[in-house]
């Protein structure tokens, strides 16, 4: 925290800005959660700040689609491989026909190699059709895996090589990564495979907490955000050197 420039009584340890954000999955808990704003009219899902469609229930004429037409929260389009970029510009016409800034937010996840094969069309079709949309990376569900022992798990690699195809197209396309999406605990765990301090399938069942889906431990996740860090740094040094000098 000294690195970079923060104590322990800097004001921006002592205050936070907090989101919450779930898959808009069952119908029924997100409708008794929706409430009218008495000031604008508008329809809220309180159960999250943002709530997003998934793979299995972005039907243009399906019941979630519709639900979520309805309601004024910020939203998420997970984007699989199987998207269609047709479909994806209609989806997102629904969801959004006053093309609103940041209403839309497309969290791709397609590992690496379909990231660099799938992505571009993806990112072409939305631009043709003059959506705004922030493009974000969730490098973490298309590369899980079963273990030898049974456990389900994620190889760091493959993470961090889709983190690096999404950069990859983006700089390629001429458009903007606006954020990655990662599952991750601050604990000492075992549930994702490789890393610096290298997790092994032997290793797995020894600090293997989760219910749910396999997490990046602390070292893990320290070691994406500094490959990220370096990644826009990079970015920024070639894009102030694209810039033309001024005289004066």
């Amino acid at each position: 925290m000294s690195a970079a420039g923060l104590t322990v009584d800097h004001p921006i340890m002592t205050t936070t800005e907090f989101w919450t954000s779930h898959e808009c999955l069952l119908l029924p808990y997100e409708q008794s959660l929706t409430r009218q704003d008495s000031t604008s009219g508008k329809y809220y899902d309180c159960s999250a700040h943002m709530v997003w469609v998934g793979e299995r229930t972005r039907q243009l004429d399906g019941a979630h689609v519709e639900f979520l037409r309805g309601v004024a929260n910020p939203l998420g389009i997970k984007a699989s491989d199987k998207m269609d970029p047709n479909e994806l510009v209609k989806l997102i016409d629904i969801l959004n026909p006053e093309n609103k800034p940041g209403r839309i937010t497309l969290i791709v996840r397609m590992g690496a190699e379909n990231m660099r094969v799938k992505l571009p069309h993806l990112i072409r079709a939305v631009r043709r059709a003059g959506k705004i949309v922030t493009w974000v990376s969730d490098p973490m569900h298309g590369n899980t895996i079963k273990a030898p022992c049974g456990l389900k798990t994620r190889p760091f690699d493959a993470i961090r090589a889709e983190v690096r195809a999404f950069f990859d197209v983006h700089e390629q396309e001429g458009s903007h990564p606006g954020g990655i999406h990662l599952e991750m605990t601050g604990q000492n765990v075992t549930e994702c495979i490789g890393g610096s301090n290298t997790v092994t399938f032997n290793d797995l069942s020894s600090r293997y907490h989760t219910h749910c889906d396999p997490r990046l431990n602390a070292s893990q996740s320290l070691e994406l955000a500094f490959i990220i860090a370096e990644r826009l740094r990079k970015t920024r040094i070639k894009s102030r050197k694209a810039l033309p000098s001024l005289g004066l």
